[in-house]
């Protein structure tokens, strides 16, 4: 008799957006729905991108020029111009591995390290890194304050300005997100030297998601872990075309292994850059040629203006939203060097009760802060991927609401 494996029976009944999409089902407001919610962009793809799209295609299409198969880690001319303008050179080519999004590679990265690693990951954060972790078997049971027993769970709050510090105990396995998912707030360097030096004491690798890296606007934030002295040796970066370039529905990411990066076992010395090419070869066909010719595009002199000109709409629309709620008294968080904002209900309010005043009295959809961890409760997160005349809509209805 065939059996499941046992640690999908400790997740919730459904991925993080299920209770909100119901509750949405059912909302009282008339209003057309508003949504602020999930993190879904709105912006079509820049122009550059449609006409590599377009002439990829062509060349599919020509018995002459068509791709089968193509190289397990990437094209060259992607992982060339990723080495040459987002890391300036001081990243090999051969150190980044192309892949359809950094959701796939955050949750397959735990294949390649021992189930007794024991996890940090800050609370609240991206749901898919504690997801994926009691998938692999690196929990005990859920406890009764919604925590998993077996992991390391690094504050995220008001106290210390939303920036997850190294804990005093042990750790493998960190989980990192700067600009952070949910709460917008990016780390500094300072802290970022501080859990370098804690990843090299401990012998920890750190897992480092840089999904909003280009909404980065603060000075003291860096733009990639491996701007502070020694990263490249405990540290795996992960970034997306996603949410800055609209690849949502196009798929397309990549993450850095540097060669330094290494992990011992019973004293044998191995790189994680040959685990992972060794893992990818085999479970993985390939990210599509016309998408990478695509996510080329972006490093063309038009296609850095057009995709700085998509981020700068959606830093717009988020210091918009910022402002629009400090207006009406409340208290925020994000929106400088993010797209989300994190959001405080009011003080006699839960982030659910909050949540549907918004939902049924402004039909405005948000995500209350307890769906990304317990620490998150009494918050809502908010969107700026809207367009901005919904944005300036939604700002107007909660005058009404509130």
């Amino acid at each position: 008799m065939a059996k499941i494996n046992a640690h999908y029976s400790k997740l919730s009944g459904n991925y993080i957006f299920g209770e909100v999409a119901d509750r949405a089902k059912v909302r009282k407001s008339t209003l057309p729905l508003i949504s602020l919610g999930v993190g879904d962009i709105t912006l079509p793809l820049p122009a550059a991108c449609v006409s590599a799209l377009i002439d990829a295609a062509k060349e599919m299409g020509d018995p002459l020029s068509y791709k089968g198969y193509g190289p397990p880690f990437g094209y060259d001319f992607l992982r060339e111009a990723i080495s040459q303008h987002d890391y300036n050179g001081k990243i090999a080519p051969d150190e980044i591995i192309i892949s359809d999004g950094a959701k796939c590679d955050i949750s397959n990265i735990q294949e390649i390290f021992c189930t007794q690693n024991r996890v940090a990951l800050a609370d609240p954060t991206y749901p898919v890194y504690i997801d994926t972790t009691v998938m692999a078997g690196r929990t005990r049971p859920r406890l009764k304050n919604g925590r998993y027993g077996g992991v390391t769970y690094l504050s995220c709050t008001e106290e210390n300005g939303f920036r997850p510090r190294p804990p005093r105990e042990h750790c493998d396995l960190v989980y990192l997100c700067s600009p952070n998912n949910p709460t917008g707030v990016a780390m500094d360097r300072e802290l970022l030297a501080e859990w370098v030096a804690y990843a090299k004491k401990e012998g920890a690798i750190l897992i480092y998601d840089g999904a909003y890296e280009a909404y980065i606007r603060s000075k003291d934030a860096p733009h990639s872990i491996y701007e502070i002295k020694g990263a490249e040796e405990v540290a795996i970066e992960i970034r997306s075309f996603s949410k800055s370039a609209g690849f949502t529905g196009l798929r397309l990411s990549y993450s850095v292994f540097p060669h330094a990066l290494k992990v011992f076992d019973c004293g044998r010395e191995h790189s994680l850059n040959a685990l992972w090419k060794r893992r990818h070869e085999t479970k993985y066909g390939g990210t599509p040629y016309a998408a990478q010719r695509a996510g080329a595009a972006l490093y063309t002199p038009e296609g850095k203006k057009q995709l700085q000109a998509v981020v700068q709409t959606y830093s717009d629309n988020a210091l918009l939203l910022r402002k629009g709620l400090q207006n009406l008294g409340l208290t925020v968080y994000g929106g400088i060097d993010a797209p989300y904002i994190w959001c405080k209900a009011p003080a006699h309010l839960t982030d659910w009760e909050f949540f549907d005043i918004l939902l049924n009295k402004a039909a405005i959809l948000s995500i209350p802060g307890s769906e990304f961890g317990s620490s998150g409760s009494g918050f809502l997160r908010m969107s700026a991927f809207a367009p901005r005349p919904s944005i300036e809509e939604a700002l107007q209805r909660l005058r009404s609401a509130l």
